[in-house]
Parts: structure tokens; sequence; C-alpha cells
């Protein structure tokens, strides 16, 4: 299974996107929907079989991960640096709060679905 996104735009409208081709594809797809402000919404589909090599941050607003199958542990950092681990079975799902780092530990396999709050997203190498 590919990894599949969309925008929820205004005027309840979605906008199928390219195809993820790496980091950058978040700041193109600022520029494509940044005129939605903070109420678009960006909707992927992810399979992940390793741990994430990032951190990443939404700065306008909350995310929704939904796991549809497998595993997966998302690590939140509080402002303090303090860490929270949130584990997630299929069927499951966690907010992570605007401006609130996160990453995941996958055990084998996970497939997720990811509602974000795109707009302003902040990444930063993972060195723990």
């Amino acid at each position: 299974m590919d990894e599949q996104f969309v925008h929820l735009a205004l005027g309840a409208r979605v906008v199928v996107q390219p195809p993820f081709d790496g980091m950058s594809w978040y700041e193109d797809y600022g520029a494509r929907h940044g005129a939605d402000g903070a109420e678009g919404r960006l909707v992927s589909m992810y399979v992940f079989d390793e741990d994430w090599d990032s951190w990443e941050m939404h700065p306008v607003g909350e995310e929704m991960v939904l796991c549809t199958a497998g595993h997966i542990v998302l690590i939140q950092e509080n402002e303090d640096g303090s860490r929270r681990s949130v584990p997630l079975d299929a069927g499951e799902y966690a907010v992570n709060p605007a401006g609130t780092w996160h990453t995941a530990d996958v055990g084998t396999s996970a497939t997720c679905v990811f509602i974000t709050a795109g707009e302003g997203t902040k990444n930063r190498p993972r060195t723990d």
C-alpha cells in the first residue's frame, strides 16, 4: 500500500495531493494550500516498518492519529522536555496537541491515518 494524501480544503472540498517525495513535500504543501490557513487539513496514510527518524510539530492545530493496523507508540515531548508514550493498536487513536513535538516507535509494522493541521509543520532529526 502506498502513502495516500488529500487536503480537506475550505468549502468542504477534497483536493488529491501529489505523491510524497521527502520532507520538502511539506513546504510545497504549504505553498499549495496556505490560503486555507489553520482550517485546512492534511489527511495522509502511511505504512511504517521501522521507528521514525525525525520529530515533527504542528504549530497551528492538533493532529489526530488513527492506527488502522499493527501497533505504534507515539512519543510526545512537552514544553518542559518531559516525554509521554502513547501506545496505539488497530482501531485506537490519539491526539498530538498543537505545538507538541512528536515521533513514533513501531514494533514490526503499523498503518496509520493522520488528520493534520499541516500549516507551518516543523521537523528535526531524531538523535535518541
